[in-house]
């Protein structure tokens, strides 16, 4: 499974547009200052979350998911959306998107349509947190500008239900055009089975054909790479035994010369160096979670010098202290 999600670049010139200044969320969030001029955006479900939250926080506007998620312009669309509007319906389209997903993230992409109601739902398959509200926001929002783009009309949502409860109930209602529900098993948007099976207006079946084959070779190709970064981090993980194993010694183990290593990890769109945090980062998480060990057990075992170096690196991803994440998962489990 892929681990990471493809930001994408359009994000940040419908930040500016809406006055969020993109630096400011970078720095709250703690991710690079040049994130959007990377050739891939690349980030984990902790760092979109971070993203998200740091959006919420820099704008201070309630709405700013549902209007980041607003778009009138097709040319906007991502080529994954395009090939969803050139299909039949609404329906066929969260299908096409749902089977490509995984091309770009590691989520997934929920459908379920009966006589009367057709409904979305977006699962976000590594997320340790609930997703923050905006994103949720957005999801619900995007999914509405695609629908209103390839009915042709300004279509409306029947409803949309939150896990979570939020403040700005009639804020969201106006905004979506539906009624909100509030303590939802799941966050899902619900489209009327009418009009979620009206034909599209900008279907386009030459332009679809086109396209569909490009997306199955790369779902073809994204499967090879997943498999082989998790042969890497694997590979890794065996080899976390009091040291830090570097990529000559993987190399060694895969029976490739650490070039070839890189080169291949570069063109499945990660380094060693992430794949290897991945690596300490999952392993950490289980020993905090399912052992006894103490915390300069788990530096060890982990490969770092020193628990100091580990509590730094363990605050970086997780956003708090080793020992504050151990309690907190204490205290969730028991409950």
């Amino acid at each position: 499974m892929l681990k990471h999600f493809r930001v994408p670049g359009r994000l940040a010139v419908k930040l500016e547009e809406l006055g969020v200044s993109v630096p400011a969320v970078l720095r709250k969030a703690g991710l690079p200052r040049d994130l959007f001029q990377q050739t891939r955006v690349l980030v984990s479900t902790g760092e979109l979350f971070a993203l998200w939250r740091a959006i919420d926080q820099v704008s201070s506007d309630p709405l700013i998911g549902v209007k980041l998620g607003v778009e009138t312009k097709t040319e906007r669309f991502h080529p994954m959306a395009i090939a969803a509007l050139s299909t039949e319906n609404l329906v066929a389209a969260s299908e096409h998107m749902a089977r490509y997903k995984k091309l770009t993230a590691p989520e997934e992409i929920l459908v379920e349509l009966d006589e009367v109601e057709f409904t979305v739902g977006f699962r976000w398959l590594l997320a340790v947190d609930n997703e923050p509200s905006s994103l949720t926001d957005y999801c619900f929002s995007w999914m509405r500008s695609l629908a209103r783009h390839g009915i042709g009309a300004a279509v409306n949502p029947l409803r949309a239900e939150y896990v979570q409860q939020r403040s700005n109930l009639r804020q969201i209602e106006r905004s979506l055009g539906c009624d909100i529900v509030m303590g939802a098993p799941r966050n899902v948007i619900v489209f009327r089975a009418a009009d979620a099976t009206k034909p599209f207006v900008t279907r386009n079946a030459e332009l679809l054909d086109l396209l569909a084959p490009q997306f199955e070779e790369q779902l073809r190709q994204y499967k090879e790479e997943d498999s082989f970064l998790e042969l890497v981090r694997r590979t890794i993980q065996d080899k976390l035994t009091g040291h830090r194993p570097s990529i000559d010694a993987i190399s060694r183990v895969l029976h490739m010369g650490p070039r070839t290593l890189q080169r291949r990890l570069q063109d499945s769109g990660s380094s060693f160096q992430r794949v290897l945090d991945e690596a300490r980062h999952q392993m950490a998480r289980y020993y905090l979670s399912n052992s006894a060990l103490e915390l300069n057990e788990a530096a060890y075992l982990l490969g770092f010098e020193d628990p100091n170096s580990f509590g730094r690196a363990f605050r970086n991803w997780e956003g708090m202290p080793p020992s504050d994440w151990r309690e907190t998962h204490r205290s969730t489990k028991v409950m």
